[in-house]
Parts: structure tokens; C-alpha cells; sequence
């Protein structure tokens, strides 16, 4: 029996590397011409490895092309650039330092935490589904716009067959089988930054991260450009080389999904916030995909100030990443295609022109426009943040959850959030991290405030 390894093996990804030189702007146009020539592939469209399998004859070939690839110039990297001190100096309204005490007390911790975990939970059954499927699926039981949670009861048999839900997630995350928040990389990553600042300190370098993934993380919960970047640490490849070396996940959504605390534990200090997001993310990504972490971890960390609305948090986020960069391209036009229109669908049909035919669905780029429409779009409402954020398809359990966490903070108190999205989580979280199994919420939150006051 062959094992099919996802998301590492150098036949599936040298598909995915060219889609990205194309969008960076590098000519690999005869690296491309002499991948097909011998047979290879395009990048799978949405699983981690390609079907059938390729020809083993390919595999030192695409070695070699990924290589080669890393090799090209890119016209876009003066403007995106990955070191902090570069990204410093590009961004021109940078935060000072906090200079005023902050109270976060661990009641609005616990509201980010249950909005962080309703709004993936929301997005777990349609992970994977095209736009159309999603909304199909909700129009069918009279649940569009979103405000609840999706349901197999009363569906059409076609309608099932033609967009399975994600088979992974159905049994837990459907209305009628949800009995606690199940395991889930968008949960287990900020579980795992608790840890790292409960061993570290907010002082952490990304080394240490390295060694926590290593001892803690066990191999099969990560994916993307955390499984390489995983695979390039068992070679012996040191960070931050670990996000450059074949990897071509390296600005898709993998270090934003991981930010959430880092901007919770800096509360109304951006800055702090991004760098220490920073220093996490380029342990697996680049530019684009750094900003994402730099972005996530500004904005909340002015909710968690308690002192602005929606709007003021996605501007402080903008301000620590590179204006001319892709990301913030996408991030401003999420915001006014948000501005512009009073119809959500034709929101999201706007940034699905935009990027639904040149971005893999777990690219940064499109997520990041969707997030910042959505939160846009629900002016700071909790229940239309994570229904936006998952109505507009791609990643939709990782941008349920960011805008969860974000508006579950604005909202100020656990209670505030509507009980029909907190009670189905019955404050029980699995997880495989150690130490963690079963662990509620509200002692989330108490763990998470140490790390606040922690000098």
C-alpha cells in the first residue's frame, strides 16, 4: 500500500509554486513549459495531493523545478518585504507604543474565545464546498443570510449529493450533532501560543515556537505551509528558512489563523501585537502571508483596547502592513466593496471575480479581502460577522473564527454574545494538545489574562 502524503509531497507542489510565481509577477514560463512536457501536473484545485498519484520518475524533477523557482526574481519583493525592519520602515503610520494601562479583564477574553469557536464551528461543514454549494445548501432550509447553524434536516437528496459536506467535520458540526467544539486547527493554534508565552513569555523567539510545534504538535494536525515548514524542522532546515525552502503555501492563510492572541495579550498596542505575530509567523510564511498574522494581531489588539468600533480595529491592522502590498490591496478592497454595495451576496461576488479564478481557496489574499468586507459589512454585530465570514465561501471555518474572535471582543462579555452560538459549545473543547482535552472557555480566558498581566 502507497501512503499518499498531503500538502508535502514535491510532485503536488510544484503546480502550486507556479500559480504563485504567476501571481508574484516571476516569468516561469520555461520552468512551466518543461513541468507539462514530462508529464507533471497542475496544482490539485482543492485536496493536498494530486489524483491519481504521480509517477515516481517525476519527483526528482520537480526537486529540482522548485528550486529553481525559488531562484526567480520577483518584481513585487521591494514593496513586500518579510523582515521586520523593512516592514517597519514601509509602513509610514506605524503605532507608537502604549503608553496608557489597558483593562482587559478575562470576561471579554472569554467572549473572543466563544466567538473565536462559534464562528469556526459555523464554517466547519462547508470547509471545501464552492460558493454556489454553500448558498444552495442554506437557501435550502431557509437559512440565508446566515444566522444559524447549518443543518442536513429537510434537504433534497440531489442537493446532498452535490455538495457533500465536509465529511471530516458533518458529524460535529451540523445543528443536530453538535455537542461541544471539536477539535480544529483554528482552535488548536492559539492553544498552543498559550502555551508559548505560559513557557516564554511574550519575549518568545521563533525558535522556541519550532521546539513547542516539535514536542507538542503532533505531525497530522498541521497542513499547508505548516506541514512544511514541519517537514523542513525534522531536515534540520532552521526558521526562517523553514517558510522559503519548497514551500509554495507560504502566503496562503496558515500565520493568520495563529494570531489571535498575540493581539489579545497586547491589548490597545498594535504594534506589539504585530511583531510579536511576526516573529511567529515567519516560522512558515513570507510577506503576504506574515502580514496576515501582522494584521489579525493589530486589530485585536485595538478591540481588546475597548475603545474603538469595527472600523477603527481593521485601520489600526492596516497600519502595520506595507501599503503598497498585496495584502493591503486586498484588505481595502474588501472594506469598500463592503462600503459600496448594501447587498452582501454582491460583495462577495465582487471579490470572487477578483480573485476566485487565480487564488487556491486557501490563499491568503481572497480570505483577507472577505474577512475585512465582512467585518466591515456587520458594523461590529456579532452574529452577521461570523454569518458574512462564512457565506462568502474559501476558508470558511478560519475566517468564521477570526471574525468571531474580533467581534466576540468588541461585544465586551461572554453574555453579550447570543446564547443560541455559545450554549451548543456547552464550554468543552477537544483538542490533541496536550493538557488542554475537554478544557472550557472560561478557564481559556483566566489562562490568557495571566499571560495579559504576565510583565
Amino acid at each position: 500500500m502507497t501512503v499518499r502524503l498531503t500538502w508535502v509531497q514535491p510532485e503536488d507542489l510544484v503546480g502550486h509554486e507556479l500559480r504563485q510565481a504567476a501571481q508574484d509577477g516571476r516569468d516561469a514560463g520555461d520552468i512551466e513549459r518543461r513541468w507539462y512536457a514530462a508529464g507533471g501536473a497542475p496544482a490539485p484545485e482543492r485536496a493536498g495531493a494530486s489524483a491519481p498519484a504521480a509517477p515516481p520518475r517525476l519527483r526528482a524533477l520537480a526537486e529540482r523545478l522548485l528550486d529553481e523557482l525559488a531562484l526567480l526574481d520577483s518584481p513585487s519583493a521591494d514593496d513586500e518585504p518579510t523582515g521586520l525592519d523593512l516592514i517597519r520602515a514601509a509602513c509610514p503610520r506605524w503605532p507608537a507604543p502604549r503608553t496608557r494601562p489597558v483593562s482587559l479583564g478575562p470576561d471579554r477574553l472569554h467572549a473572543a474565545w466563544l466567538g473565536r469557536a462559534a464562528g469556526c464551528l459555523l464554517g466547519k461543514p462547508v470547509e471545501k464546498l464552492p460558493l454556489a454549494g454553500i448558498r444552495a445548501l442554506a437557501r435550502a432550509t431557509g437559512n440565508w443570510p446566515l444566522t444559524t447553524w447549518f443543518t442536513a434536516r429537510g434537504l433534497p437528496a440531489g442537493l446532498t449529493a452535490q455538495y457533500p459536506w465536509n465529511r471530516r467535520s458533518a458529524p460535529t458540526s451540523l445543528a443536530e450533532n453538535i455537542d461541544g467544539m471539536p477539535e480544529d486547527d483554528d482552535l488548536n493554534y492559539p492553544l498552543l501560543t498559550v502555551l508559548l508565552l505560559q513557557r516564554h513569555g511574550r519575549g518568545f523567539r521563533t525558535s522556541d515556537l519550532a521546539r513547542l510545534w516539535l514536542d507538542e504538535l503532533p505531525a497530522g494536525r498541521v497542513f499547508t505551509a505548516e506541514r512544511i515548514a514541519y517537514r523542513n524542522l525534522l531536515d534540520g532546515v532552521e526558521p526562517p528558512d523553514t517558510a522559503r525552502h519548497r514551500n509554495p503555501f507560504r502566503e496562503w492563510i496558515g500565520a493568520q489563523i495563529r494570531a489571535d492572541v498575540h493581539g489579545w495579550t497586547n491589548p490597545g498596542d498594535p504594534g506589539a501585537a504585530a511583531e510579536q505575530a511576526h516573529r511567529d509567523a515567519v516560522l512558515t510564511h513570507t510577506a503576504n502571508g506574515v502580514y496576515g498574522a501582522m494584521f489579525t494581531a493589530a486589530a485585536l489588539a485595538e478591540a481588546a483596547d475597548g475603545e474603538t468600533d469595527v472600523h477603527g480595529c481593521l485601520a489600526a491592522g492596516l497600519r502595520v502592513v506595507p501599503p503598497r502590498s498585496r495584502y493591503a490591496v486586498a484588505v481595502r478592497l474588501g472594506i469598500q466593496a463592503a462600503r459600496d454595495e448594501p447587498d452582501f451576496d454582491t460583495v462577495v461576488d465582487r471579490l470572487h471575480a477578483a480573485y476566485g479564478s487565480t487564488h487556491h481557496w486557501v490563499h491568503v489574499l481572497p480570505n483577507a479581502a472577505l474577512l475585512a468586507a465582512a467585518l466591515t459589512h456587520a458594523d461590529g454585530d456579532f452574529a452577521r460577522s461570523v454569518g458574512c465570514a462564512v457565506s462568502g465561501g474559501w476558508d470558511t471555518d478560519s475566517n468564521g473564527a477570526t471574525a468571531g474572535s474580533l467581534a466576540g471582543l468588541l461585544a465586551g462579555r461572554a453574555t453579550a454574545l447570543p446564547d443560541h452560538w455559545t450554549a451548543p459549545l456547552k464550554n468543552r473543547l477537544a483538542t490533541s494538545v496536550a493538557g488542554f482535552g475537554s478544557i472550557g472557555f472560561d478557564t481559556l480566558a483566566e489562562l490568557t489574562h495571566q499571560e495579559v498581566r504576565r510583565p
